[in-house]
């Protein structure tokens, strides 16, 4: 009997869940960007799966440990268990920008792994991120792509998995686009 494959939101962590403080190990810092809680349950009662997708170069700097993450991802599930929210899996790339490895946004490597562990269908599923890093590893992956435009991208720098399906201000607007897909396609603004 072959095993159904299911639908996910792979959702970057800082700067999209969650707001950035570069480098934090902290969860006293951890903090639930505006409509975080009420989007996730959204998702999470359409039935997708919520994974969370990130780069954190800071272990390759050497500015924390791999198990330094372990409280903030604890925090960030301790943040959305209000909303009866829980996220399914965390995903992070330890390495540099430098490093070459293909599990690093933009690269694909993280969604691919998490689809084959968690049995997930990628053509049905979604990567929202606040950054064209974000939306690339999403489209690479064979994912439908939000760029939540929260001012975090900075570099706009254009190319063939760069432009997002859909780009929002608001993660609500995320939800409803993945939800009931009612919202029309925005203009992506070069």
């Amino acid at each position: 009997m072959a095993l159904a494959r299911g639908q996910a939101v792979f959702i970057d962590k800082d700067g999209t869940l969650i707001h950035d403080v570069p480098f934090n190990i902290s969860p006293h810092q951890v903090r639930l960007m505006e409509g975080a809680g009420e989007t996730l349950q959204r998702l999470k009662k359409a039935g997708y799966q919520l994974l969370v997708i990130s780069n954190q170069s800071g272990v390759a700097r050497g500015l924390f440990n791999e198990a330094d993450l372990l409280p903030v991802n604890r925090q960030i599930q301790i943040l959305l268990a209000p909303y009866a929210v829980n996220i399914d899996a965390f995903y992070y790339c330890p390495h540099g920008p430098d490093d070459g490895c293909g599990c690093r946004k933009p690269k694909p490597g993280m969604i691919l792994r998490a689809a084959r562990n968690h049995a997930i269908e990628l053509s049905i599923s979604w990567m929202i991120g606040d950054i064209l890093h974000d939306v690339e590893a999403g489209n690479r992956a064979g994912c439908h792509t939000i760029l939540f435009n929260n001012g975090n991208e900075t570099e706009w720098l254009q190319g063939d998995f760069r432009r997002p399906g859909y780009v929002v201000n608001h993660l609500s607007a995320a939800a409803d686009i993945i939800c009931h897909d009612a919202c029309p396609r925005q203009k992506y603004e070069q």
